[in-house]
């Protein structure tokens, strides 16, 4: 099947917080910076997945905390020379703040996992289904 939306266009859309189905810059609220739209304003793909969507995005926005920010100043401390003060205090404001900073990105990448491994989902990539069909396949 030949898609309309390819995978590498769902992870470019995905890394730059944009609609996968159309591209559109329309994920979060105007002004609301925490709250996804219900939808895409432009082509009408609904965002919110199902009631717990996000927490799939929590977990990741988690995982790339962990990996990629408090192992770093664990290896520095360890393997560096970090001081333990310095550490410990990089590491309780980091693992306050970088969440906060990254969970655009966190429900944007999981929406973006979900249409890379299901890419027939996106309206984009549907075709007409014929009475003896089925739609999931």
């Amino acid at each position: 099947m030949k898609f309309v939306v390819t995978r590498g266009q769902i992870v470019a859309r995905g890394l730059t917080n944009r609609c996968p189905n159309c591209g559109a810059r329309s994920l979060f609220e105007p002004g609301h910076p925490f709250t996804l739209r219900p939808g895409c304003p432009e082509c009408g793909l609904k965002l919110e997945r199902d009631e717990g969507s996000f927490l799939g995005a929590m977990s990741l926005n988690y995982g790339v905390t962990v990996c990629l920010y408090l192992v770093p100043i664990l290896v520095a401390y360890l393997f560096l020379g970090l001081d333990g003060t310095v550490a410990a205090v990089a590491a309780g404001v980091g693992a306050l703040g970088f969440p906060i900073l990254f969970y655009r990105s966190s429900r944007s990448w999981w929406l973006m996992n979900y249409y890379l491994v299901l890419p027939h989902h996106l309206p984009a990539n549907q075709r007409a289904v014929s009475e003896d069909e089925d739609a999931n396949t």
